[in-house]
């Protein structure tokens, strides 16, 4: 049983789905989705899906309902039942929870009955599994919020999986509470995507690929890119496609619309289904420095600027391009200095930039199906075991 919640992009279900479909090899696994499910969205039968009442947040970083028919309360008790019902029923061997409780905290209301049930059940206690990207977004309140989330995550959580390259990133460097974290962590290297990129494309004329995830919060890095593209092309062909994401807000979508309309080499895509073949495609790539975005560029081995999104504590973004930066991987322009001028000449910089791929474990799909399929393996053996001598 795997839960998820995305509440701004598309980020965190991406990850899980990857994370299923690998745990989908030696397990039944259903997948429990908290937030918007775009019909672009591909779901393999190998996966389960229950859809929950979606629920997200706005501008003001508020918990909203994304069904008209039900207001966020009557939502939020939909989804508590659900879960609820479900851990009843399917008496999972693991419970899944994507980021809680390093995050999530607006949806603690409906994952904390969700824990009491796995540790109060009749049956055989799940094994209860964290699962977290590499780095953690920064907090105003960080101390407080670091010893909640560790009480929690002793209280209820039996392996916290680190969906990283120890080398790269760590959980203590983002993680720092003042009570001693005693659950185990297990890093599992990166998890990218099972497919393989698609073989690059020959062709004279430059092309560029601008991406912002699911695009809620993509439209002035698309707009800039629309503008630097119109001062390159003046200098020779090019030819730039902007991704805008499925999220991005429909007057956003109609005012980049009418920017690109007539324009020469511009394109305007909604949505790809697999963006390192994108990336791969083109000579140089344009993106926000979102987990899943920054794995597709180190696939695809492009040439690549990150711009990465943020705002006071919410760092993540900019952290994760900068140690990239530092190996060589890729470019970094913050967000306050994007302007179309110096984007355009950023992407004339890449145009001569050799990528070099930095050393990173990327199997960490396969290694998270590993090392659950272990725990569990042990777990039964503990119990049996039990079982023989209390016989």
């Amino acid at each position: 049983m795997f839960y998820c919640q995305h509440s701004v992009g598309m980020g965190h279900f991406v990850r899980s789905l990857a994370l299923a479909r690998g745990l989908a090899k030696e397990f039944r696994v259903v997948l429990l989705n908290g937030g918007r499910l775009p019909k672009e969205t591909v779901v393999t039968d190998e996966i389960e899906i229950i859809n929950l009442p979606p629920l997200g947040l706005n501008e003001h970083n508020e918990l909203v309902s994304h069904d008209r028919r039900r207001t966020t309360a009557r939502a939020q008790e939909l989804r508590k039942q659900i879960l609820l019902n479900t851990f009843a029923e399917l008496q999972p061997d693991v419970l899944f929870i994507e980021l809680f409780p390093f995050g999530r905290k607006k949806f603690a209301e409906e994952l904390l009955p969700l824990l009491n049930a796995a540790r109060n059940t009749n049956e055989s206690q799940p094994l209860v599994v964290c699962s977290l990207r590499d780095i953690l977004v920064g907090r105003d309140d960080q101390a407080k919020h670091d010893d909640r989330a560790a009480t929690i995550a002793n209280q209820y959580f039996d392996l916290i999986m680190v969906h990283s390259d120890p080398d790269f990133a760590r959980l203590d460097e983002s993680f720092k509470p003042n009570i001693k974290l005693t659950t185990p962590v297990k890093y599992t290297g990166f998890a990218a995507s099972l497919s393989d990129p698609a073989t690059k494309k020959s062709g004279s004329t430059r092309s560029i690929v601008v991406s912002a995830g699911g695009g809620m919060v993509g439209e002035q890095l698309l707009n800039t890119a629309i503008k630097a593209h119109e001062l390159l092309v003046r200098e020779g062909p090019v030819e730039t496609e902007i991704i805008t994401g499925l999220f991005l807000p429909q007057d956003a979508r109609r005012s980049l619309r009418s920017l690109v309309h007539g324009k020469q080499g511009l394109k305007l895509t909604r949505f790809v289904s697999d963006l390192s073949a994108h990336m791969r495609n083109a000579d140089v790539s344009i993106s926000q420095g979102g987990y899943n975005t920054t794995l597709d560029i180190l696939r695809a081995n492009v040439p690549a600027l990150v711009v990465p999104f943020g705002s006071g504590h919410e760092d993540e973004q900019l952290k994760r391009a900068r140690r990239l930066e530092s190996l060589g991987a890729l470019r970094v322009l913050e967000e306050k200095d994007m302007q179309p001028e110096r984007l355009a000449a950023e992407i004339r910089k890449l145009f001569k930039f050799e990528a070099r791929p930095p050393k990173l474990d990327l199997n960490g799909v396969c290694n998270s199906t590993l090392i659950v399929l272990h725990a569990v393996r042990e777990r039964t053996k503990v119990s049996n075991t039990s079982q023989q001598r209390k016989g």
